[in-house]
């Protein structure tokens, strides 16, 4: 058990959650990386590394229960506890925007059930076995989408917008059953990042999406718990 604190980081071989990792880790924090591709994840792990950072992997796949629970043991067997839980994992399921199968009536069922897995269920899924290590205290991110937003809901990608504006849902519901204790649970929004999910036409670099993540894994006692933000500023739900 160590007195250092400790993030972990879900869905983080490379793009944001890999620069999430970074930034943790030169604030200070172990950082556990974790991945569902072995390789991918274990090799990020093993750069941030060899940069003099404290940073190792754990394998994980938020949708199975068993790697869940793998990960909640070997978390406490090492660190006794956690400090920060960065839930970045995620998938966007939907055909191409535009296509005629991105359109709701046109979405394929199994395709907004893949999305709700992942974005959604695996989140609720990593936060019913992490959060008890936080011992009532600690940060928990969200990372969502304006996309999620009900308040600027627009047409397409099903999959993907529903997860996420569930997720939402679950970071208030979180907040609210946690709001007697020190732990505080937000959604993020990074904005439209240059990611292998943003695209090369995104506006924004990984550097600039990850300063978001990072404030609200790092905020101080006073800051708020339930809220939405983009870039350290409240956005609507």
């Amino acid at each position: 058990m160590t007195d250092s604190r400790v993030a972990v980081v879900t869905g983080a071989s490379r793009g944001l959650g890999l620069e999430t990792c970074r930034r943790l880790a030169e604030r200070g924090y172990r950082v556990v990386l974790t991945a569902r591709r072995e390789a991918e994840g274990r090799a990020a792990a093993e750069a941030l590394a060899s940069r003099g950072l404290d940073v190792r992997f754990h394998a994980l796949d938020v949708t199975d229960v068993a790697s869940v629970r793998a990960l909640g043991h070997a978390l406490k067997a090492e660190f006794g506890r956690i400090d920060c839980l960065v839930n970045n994992a995620g998938i966007f399921p939907d055909p191409e925007p535009g296509s005629e199968g991105s359109s709701i009536f046109r979405a394929d069922l199994d395709t907004i059930r893949r999305g709700m897995e992942t974005n959604t269920l695996g989140v609720v899924q990593v936060c019913q076995t992490l959060i008890p290590l936080m011992d009532g205290r600690g940060r928990v991110v969200n990372v969502s989408s304006g996309m999620g937003q009900l308040s600027e809901m627009n047409g397409c990608c099903p999959g993907y917008r529903l997860s996420k504006t569930a997720l939402n849902a679950v970071t208030r519901i979180l907040a609210d059953e946690l709001r007697e204790t020190g732990l505080k649970v937000n959604s993020v929004c990074p904005g439209w990042v240059r990611t292998e999910m943003g695209g090369p036409e995104a506006t924004l670099s990984v550097e600039e999406g990850a300063r978001g993540i990072v404030w609200a894994a790092t905020l101080p006692d006073d800051g708020p718990s339930g809220g939405f933000f983009r870039r350290g500023e409240p956005i609507a739900w």
